[in-house]
C-alpha cells in the first residue's frame, strides 16, 4: 500500500498573475476550499497517511495549511512542510528533501488534478523491480499545450517539448509513484519532468499507465482554473454509502479489535469495489466500545485499519473515509467513559462525513447489520438496509436494484 504522498508546492504560479501575488497556487480556492485540500482529500481516499508539501513560494502559508490539514484529516495523518532554501526547480526541491522520503513515494503537482486508482500504479511498479518508477498518462486532445508522452506498451519511451500544432496524445497526468532509487538521478538544481524522467524513460525503467476516461483538471492558467470551479465540483459530487463494520464488513465475534480477530464477510471485497466501480464514496461508521472497555486499545484499531485497507489495495479497492466512535458511558477506561453523539443510533459520524464530502444524499444509504444503525440513518435523512448474513455482495446489488426499481416507480 502506498503509505507517503509528497506534493510540489513551490512554484510562482505567475501565469495566474495577480491570483498567486499573495496566494501559492496550490492554496487558491476550488468552490471555497482550497485545491491542495481537495487534493489531498482525493489521495487520502487511496489509504496515504502521510504527506510531505514541498514549498518554496509564499511557503508561510503552507505552513499554516499544513497544521490546519492535520486537524481536518484527523487521527492517523501526519501532514509535514519541507521549504526549499532557493528555487531550484521540481528536482531540486525534491533532491533537498530526499532525507524525508520513503523508499517508495507518490509524488504530484500541487495544481493539477487526474482522478486514477493509485493501487493500479502499486501493482504495475510491484510488477516491475528493474524499473524506478510508474508515471499516470491521460489522453488529451491537445496533448502540444503540455507535451506529449511516448508509450510502448507500459514502457514509457519519450517525452517531446511543447508543440502547439502536435494534436492529440498521452500527456504526463502529474501523478508518480516512485522508489528513492530515482534520486541517484536528480541533482540539487533540475527539474524533474525536463531532467529526470527522460533519462529514466531512456534506460526503459520508466512504466506508463493509461487513464483514458480518468478526469483531469489543472489550475495553471486562468481558463483552466475558472473551469475548475465547475467542472472540478461536479465531479467530486457522488453517491455514497455508509458501512458499519463489524458484522457487515467483517464477522462479528464481538469486539474485533486486533488484526488476528478480522475475518472478512463473503463477498465483502466484492461489494466495496462493486461500489469503487459505479463512483460511490466508501464510508465505514463503526461503534468500537471495545475501546472503551479496555478489550483492546487505540494503537490495535489503527493496525486493523490499515491491515483491511492493505488488503483492499491489493483487491484494488478502496474506503474513502471511516469514522469511528470509541466512547460508552460505560467504559472502565475514564478517557472514554461518556455519552457521545458520534455512537450510533445518534447520526453524528455520519453527519461529520456529509459535511466533510461533497456527496449526493437523495442517491446514499447505509448497509447496516443492527437497529442501531438503521436510527442512525434515518436520523441522518438517508435509506438504512438491514444485512442478516450471507454474502454482502449479493445483498449490495439487491440494494441498488431496490434503489433503481423505486426510482422508476417514481
Amino acid at each position: 500500500m502506498i503509505e507517503q504522498a509528497v506534493i510540489l508546492c513551490g512554484g510562482l504560479g505567475t501565469r495566474l498573475g495577480a491570483l498567486t501575488a499573495a496566494t501559492p497556487k496550490p492554496l487558491l480556492p476550488v468552490a471555497d476550499t482550497p485545491f491542495l485540500q481537495i487534493l489531498m482529500q482525493e489521495i487520502a481516499r487511496c489509504g496515504v497517511r502521510k504527506f510531505l508539501l514541498l514549498a518554496g513560494h509564499l511557503s508561510e502559508q503552507i505552513v499554516d495549511f499544513a497544521a490546519g490539514m492535520n486537524a481536518r484529516l484527523g487521527s492517523g495523518f501526519d501532514v509535514q512542510v519541507a521549504i526549499e532554501s532557493k528555487p531550484a526547480g521540481t528536482g531540486g526541491a525534491l533532491h533537498e528533501a530526499r532525507d524525508r522520503l520513503d523508499a517508495c513515494f507518490l509524488l504530484l503537482n500541487g495544481d493539477s488534478y487526474l482522478d486514477v486508482a493509485l493501487h493500479n500504479l502499486g501493482r504495475m511498479l510491484a510488477a516491475d523491480a528493474e524499473a524506478f518508477g510508474a508515471i499516470a498518462l491521460r489522453h488529451v486532445p491537445d496533448s502540444g499545450r503540455y507535451g506529449a508522452v511516448g508509450l510502448e506498451g507500459r514502457t514509457v519511451v519519450s517525452f517531446r517539448e511543447k508543440d502547439p500544432g502536435f494534436g492529440s496524445g498521452l500527456i504526463n497526468g502529474g501523478i508518480y509513484l516512485l522508489r528513492r532509487t530515482v534520486l541517484d538521478f536528480v541533482m540539487a538544481d533540475c527539474s524533474l519532468e525536463r531532467d529526470v524522467l527522460p533519462i529514466i524513460a531512456s534506460q526503459g525503467r520508466l512504466l506508463g499507465h493509461r487513464v483514458d476516461d480518468g478526469f483531469f483538471i489543472d489550475i495553471g492558467l486562468p481558463e483552466t482554473y475558472e473551469q475548475a470551479q465547475q467542472d472540478l465540483t461536479a465531479h467530486r459530487r457522488r453517491p455514497a454509502v455508509f458501512l458499519d463494520r463489524d458484522g457487515v464488513i467483517n464477522r462479528d465475534d464481538g469486539h474485533v479489535g486486533t488484526i488476528d480477530r478480522f475475518v472478512w464477510t463473503d463477498g465483502a471485497l466484492d461489494a466495496i469495489r462493486m461500489f469503487n466501480d459505479r463512483r460511490f464514496y466508501v464510508f465505514v461508521v463503526t461503534n468500537q466500545a471495545g475501546i472503551a472497555k479496555e478489550k483492546f486499545d487505540l494503537e490495535s484499531y489503527w493496525r486493523l485499519r490499515d491491515h483491511i485497507r492493505g488488503e483492499l489495495f491489493i483487491k484494488g479497492a478502496q474506503i474513502d473515509d471511516e469514522r469511528f466512535c470509541p466512547y460508552h458511558p460505560e467504559g472502565t477506561d475514564p478517557r472514554w467513559r461518556q455519552h457521545s453523539d458520534w455512537r450510533k443510533p445518534e447520526p453524528g459520524m455520519l453527519l461529520d462525513l456529509m459535511r466533510a464530502w461533497p456527496i449526493d444524499p437523495s442517491r446514499s444509504f447505509l448497509i447496516g447489520d443492527q437497529d442501531t444503525d438503521m436510527l442512525a440513518a434515518r436520523a441522518a435523512g438517508l435509506e438504512g438496509y438491514r444485512f442478516t448474513g450471507g454474502n454482502l455482495l449479493d445483498f449490495a446489488q439487491s440494494c441498488l436494484g431496490s434503489r433503481e426499481a423505486n426510482k422508476k416507480v417514481h
